[in-house]
């Protein structure tokens, strides 16, 4: 799981990392390293507290009608993202901000779309959640049943 959301990073993070001016040429590894560990240790918590359901269900068109950067969940990852950016990499809340909010959003949807896409193994619902600490089991079947799996 880590590798399919580092590349994900790694395909989304030209703007609001490489080309960034305010993000050194020489940190751009371990600028892409943290945001990916953040984002799995976001998902993890929201997996842990019901919020990466709802999430999932939304990205399968089940939830409710609001926008994926708008969800509590993407907004709660977002967080986890902007909080490491700074504590880690001595990142300004600025920038930290904007590179979370640029990729975060951008990642979960192509996550989303990936373990909504029966064409696409590489990601299912079972193995989202089994990864970033969920419970298998009820929860795991019901995300399965989302997604047809």
């Amino acid at each position: 799981m880590f590798e399919t959301i580092m590349n994900l990073v790694k395909q989304h993070a030209g703007q609001s990392v490489v080309n960034n001016p305010a993000i050194a040429n020489d940190q751009n590894d371990n600028v892409l390293q943290t945001v990916t560990g953040s984002i799995m240790n976001g998902l993890g918590q929201q997996a842990q507290g019901g919020g990466l359901g709802s999430l999932l269900g939304m990205a399968t068109g089940q939830g409710d009608s609001s926008t994926l950067s708008d969800h509590p969940a993407t907004q709660g990852v977002q967080q986890t993202v902007q909080q490491d950016l700074m504590s880690k990499l001595g990142i300004s809340p600025q920038v930290a901000m904007s590179v979370a909010s640029s990729l975060v959003p951008m990642v979960l949807s192509k996550l989303m779309h990936k373990a909504n896409d029966p064409n696409d193994s590489s990601v299912d619902a079972g193995s989202l959640m089994s990864s970033l600490g969920g419970q298998g089991g009820g929860l795991g079947s019901m995300l399965g049943g989302l997604f047809g799996k």
